[in-house]
């Protein structure tokens, strides 16, 4: 096996040569890759706190009671949960629109915004979603805005610069998504965990996302979430240096993983997109309807037929990702800072998240 024989090998920068491997687009040995629905080898069943989140919560969020959850941790990699698809029917719906409608909309901050007048970012759904809509398959139709989306940051926003968050640059976090932040991080163990930073992640059939750390916030006590939804995609965990070969794993619609304790800060990276390993448009899980009978007090909320449609196009190209974490501890505050402005301008869309024609193998975040 070619991935196995480039894993062992081992020395300078193991890690970019795994990302390579898979970059590839006819990578045709995927035999390596960890599939976490058919567990067996470094995989084991992972416990969780099953009491700290009540059914009634957990439904609130979208998700089953806990304890029909599945669980997975990988030998080595100590403080690394990965929770197979634990949403209810229809719930991921949800949080597609949100990441397409909602979320991208001021006073949020966008790759868009780098290059495009406020005014021509203000609406991005209104302005894609007839093109979305009467989208063909052809490669050659312009795309919508939506379709240009590659980031959005939530909370406190990340200063691409100074590789630092700051009070100064910050806007209020989504109620919905903070929520089901707490639920998941609580069954993880960590009960209290407060959701203050976002990154959403927008991939296409060409994406990547480079090799990198995440290390900027001032609390690593707490956990980085990360939820996936539409395609699938594998992911690279490696080790404290970039010199340790990664493990590579896939990720699918629902997936969640959690990164703690010392797997908060192993490099990690997202090579390759992969199209639904079902061979349909799109996960099964994404075409269950919601239960029209929500329980009070739920952050979900039920997406219009017309808004799934769009919602639906866009994903039979794309997967998306967000990211959730925890800046400061309890009663922390940041240190003070001179000479910066704290406006967290970011580098150029390709030097973040990486397609086919962008440089490559920059440190990112995921």
């Amino acid at each position: 096996m070619a991935a196995a024989a480039l894993t062992r090998e081992g020395g300078e920068d193991a890690f970019r040569r795994l990302f390579r491997f898979y970059r590839q687009r006819d990578a045709s040995d995927l035999r390596g890759v960890v599939d976490f629905s058919a567990p067996g080898g470094q995989v084991f069943r992972s416990q969780l706190s099953i009491s700290s989140v009540s059914d009634q919560d957990a439904y609130r969020a979208g998700l089953q009671p806990v304890s029909q959850w599945k669980a997975y941790g990988l030998s080595g990699y100590p403080g690394f949960i990965f929770i197979p698809n634990p949403f209810l029917p229809g719930c991921q719906r949800h949080w597609v629109k949100q990441c397409l409608k909602l979320y991208p909309e001021k006073p949020n901050v966008c790759n868009l915004d780098l290059h495009m007048a406020p005014e021509k970012t203000t609406d991005l759904w209104g302005q894609s979603k007839e093109q979305l809509r009467r989208k063909g398959s052809s490669k050659w139709e312009p795309r919508s805005l939506l379709e240009k989306l590659r980031w959005v940051t939530l909370g406190y926003h990340y200063n691409w610069d100074t590789k630092k968050y700051s009070a100064n640059h910050h806007t209020p976090f989504p109620s919905d998504l903070a929520f089901l932040s707490e639920q998941v991080a609580a069954a993880c163990g960590f009960r209290g965990f407060q959701a203050q930073a976002g990154i959403l992640n927008y991939y296409h059939f060409d994406s990547s996302l480079g090799i990198h750390v995440d290390e900027s916030e001032l609390d690593h006590s707490r956990p980085l979430l990360s939820f996936s939804f539409g395609q699938s995609s594998i992911f690279l965990l490696g080790g404290l240096k970039r010199e340790e070969a990664p493990t590579a794993m896939f990720m699918h619609s629902g997936d969640i993983m959690v990164m703690s304790g010392f797997s908060r800060l192993l490099y990690h990276a997202v090579p390759r997109v992969l199209p639904n390993p079902e061979g349909t448009p799109l996960p099964s899980c994404l075409d269950q309807a919601l239960s029209s009978d929500l329980p009070v007090g739920s952050v979900i909320e039920h997406s219009s037929d017309e808004d799934w449609q769009v919602c639906a196009k866009y994903l039979q190209s794309s997967r998306i990702n967000m990211t959730v974490r925890q800046v400061l501890a309890e009663g922390q505050k940041f240190p003070e800072e001179s000479g910066t402005n704290g406006k967290g301008q970011a580098p150029s869309e390709d030097s973040f998240h990486e397609n086919s024609k962008a440089k490559r193998h920059k440190p990112n975040r995921v």
